[in-house]
């Protein structure tokens, strides 16, 4: 079996990123000497070990591009015909960040999320790109650098809130698509084509990350 090649995740040992993860007992466990990121990530999902593995690539992967996973995570999360305007606009606000990572769109991203309460994949996927900057500080003047592995948690929480807010029989399906999302990613693609449906298809109109 020809091993999955993750051009966007920089370290070629497993060991190296799980150092930044808190993981259950058996993902410990399968986490073997000199194992990289896309075998483990693999032992993971064959185990069913999904938050241990979405928690994974969260930390494996750039912050821009963890960030528009949790975009499509939430997009996927955004069902009925009237989403809420909080969870729309928290979406927009982290996409056009990931488009245009600038200083002023990333400040635009907080409020954003607090306006879904954090309630929302929408609001935390904002809130992974608000971390991704580089000053948190709520002080005219004032720099406070985010701490590194902030991004991750938001990106992880996202997506984890995307995958349970669906029926219980729906939960590993939502997982194993997000992930196969971000697997894309991590291959260097762009996620989208990954099992999405038509109308989702629409809500895309600028370009993903390049």
């Amino acid at each position: 079996m020809t091993e999955l090649n993750f051009i966007k995740i920089k370290p070629t040992h497993a060991q190296e990123i799980c150092q930044k993860v808190a993981l259950d007992e058996l993902a410990k466990q399968l986490l073997v000497q000199d194992i990289s990121p896309a075998a483990y990530l693999e032992q993971l999902i064959a185990n069913a070990l999904y938050p241990d593995a979405v928690s994974f690539l969260a930390t494996a992967l750039p912050k821009r591009e963890a960030t528009w996973w949790a975009c499509l995570s939430a997009r996927h999360n955004l069902t009925g015909s009237t989403p809420p305007a909080s969870a729309v606009k928290a979406i927009e606000a982290a996409e056009a960040w990931v488009y245009k990572p600038t200083k002023e769109l990333c400040q635009l991203t907080q409020s954003a999320a607090e306006a879904t309460e954090y309630k929302t994949a929408a609001g935390w996927a904002a809130m992974a790109a608000f971390w991704s900057g580089d000053n948190i500080s709520p002080v005219a003047g004032s720099i406070v650098p985010p701490s590194d592995d902030l991004t991750a948690k938001a990106v992880t929480s996202a997506i984890m809130i995307a995958a349970t807010a669906a029926k219980p029989t729906e939960v590993a399906s939502n997982y194993q698509l997000f992930l196969q999302q971000g697997i894309n990613i991590a291959c260097g693609g762009d996620g989208r084509a990954i099992q999405l449906t038509a109308k989702q298809e629409q809500t895309w109109d600028s370009p993903p990350p390049e």
